[in-house]
Formats: C-alpha cells, sequence, structure tokens
C-alpha cells in the first residue's frame, strides 16, 4: 500500500547520468516501489538512463522504478515497426528515433505524461500478458478517478475511450525486468498524431484528458494517483 505522504523524486537535468544514477540510488526506499519526475526531456537520454537503471534493478542494486515525465516532440518506432505508418505529411520538427521497444511507431511530446516502470517481474509473475494487462488496468483505474470510463479494445493494445485511444503502450522485456511503458495523453498538441498511423491501427483516433473533461489537470494530482495504482499492482507483498 502506498503510504499518505510517499512521493517522489524530482530530477531537472540528465547532463551527467552517472550522477543522476547517484542521486536515485541515494534516495530510493529498498522497501517499495520508488517514483522519479523527471520533467521534459529528450527522447535518446532518458533511453539511456532506462537500460542503465534496467541493468541495476536486474542485478537487484535497485528497487523497482517508475519515472514519470514529458518528451520533446518525437517519433519513435518499434523494433519491427512499418516506416510506412510514419507520414510525410508529419510535423518536421520532432526527432526520429529507432528503438529496442515492441509496438510500431508512436508519438511523445509536451502535454504527454510518460511512465516509464523499470520492474523485476521475479519478484511477481513471469508473465508478459500479465505485466501489459496490470499496466493497462492501473491507466484504467487511474482514469476511472478522474471520470473518465476507459478500457481494453480487443486486438489492440493501450487503453481506449470508445474507439479512440487515450494511452498508448509499448515495452521490452529482457530477463523478466521491464522497460518503456505508456504514454498517457493529458493535453498534447493533437497535429503531431496528424502525422503517422498511431500504432499502425487505421480508422481509430486519438483522445486526450482535456478533450474529455474540458479543463486543465495538474499532472501532479495524476501521478499520486498513478502511484497509488502502481502500488496497488506491485506490492510485492501481493499476490495478483
Amino acid at each position: 500500500m502506498m503510504l499518505a505522504n510517499q512521493s517522489y523524486l524530482e530530477i531537472n537535468t540528465l547532463e551527467n547520468l552517472s550522477d543522476c544514477i547517484d542521486s536515485i540510488g541515494s534516495n530510493v526506499d529498498v522497501e517499495k516501489i520508488n517514483y522519479i519526475y523527471l520533467k521534459e526531456q529528450k527522447y535518446e537520454p532518458v533511453w539511456e538512463l532506462q537500460k542503465q537503471l534496467h541493468f541495476l534493478v536486474k542485478e537487484k542494486k535497485l528497487p523497482d522504478l517508475v519515472l514519470f515525465l514529458e518528451h520533446e516532440h518525437v517519433y519513435t518506432f518499434g523494433k519491427n515497426a512499418n516506416e510506412d505508418f510514419l507520414l510525410d505529411s508529419r510535423e518536421i520538427n520532432a526527432e526520429i528515433v529507432h528503438t529496442d521497444r515492441g509496438g510500431q511507431v508512436t508519438y511523445h511530446g509536451p502535454g504527454q505524461l510518460i511512465g516509464y516502470p523499470i520492474i523485476n517481474l521475479n519478484f511477481h509473475k513471469k508473465s508478459v500478458s500479465w505485466f501489459m494487462r496490470s499496466l493497462e488496468q492501473i491507466i484504467i483505474d487511474t482514469l476511472s478517478e478522474f471520470n473518465i470510463e476507459a478500457d481494453r479494445k480487443e486486438g489492440f493494445p493501450g487503453v481506449w475511450v470508445n474507439d479512440e485511444k487515450i494511452c498508448a503502450m509499448g515495452v521490452r522485456i529482457a530477463q523478466w525486468v521491464t522497460m518503456h511503458g505508456f504514454a498517457l495523453n493529458i493535453n498534447p498538441e493533437m497535429k503531431y498524431f496528424d502525422g503517422m498511423i498511431p500504432c499502425g491501427i487505421l480508422n481509430h483516433g486519438v483522445t486526450s484528458f482535456n478533450d474529455l473533461l474540458n479543463k486543465n489537470v495538474e499532472y501532479e494530482k495524476i501521478i499520486k494517483v498513478l502511484m497509488k495504482n502502481f502500488n496497488l499492482r506491485f506490492n510485492r507483498n501481493n499476490e495478483i
């Protein structure tokens, strides 16, 4: 269970990754999942940070972690993605990065809350499908607390509100430790989604918190609810 006063570690810069990792290592609580908020960052430095944290979690030198952040504008491809899903009409100020996660092409940018769980499934359940469904359920439960009714869509990853995706997902699991994760639309610039076929899925749209609620929701409030739901789902003392 999450303590009422549990907070996250806030890191403003990734200019020196070794200092960043030292800061994380000196502030973690080994008894529970830990949360780090990185604010807005370019994609590739965070990807490199994930790789290093993944190694440390795999080696049991760090406990389970979740990184929360926003990215600068970027289109990312999964390792087997179809490059035709990124359109010539895309916004040219967004970077393009080929990654080692699963899934097709997706967009990340300001107004989108990114979550990268780095979780050792050896302490939970060694099942890719269980992890993905757990991640989806965390998002569904979080949205419910903001009066947004969301669900899964058979045959399609992520979380949906009717026929519109509100949260994209793509992960990598190596030696049963996870990385990459989810992208939850809070108030992104929707024009960037017009430059691709999101996750390779035709005939379905994209939505966001602000489109559905017609108001701004503070990131801190959303992160706090996500933390609560991660703790409920990935408490090492629970059998789910």
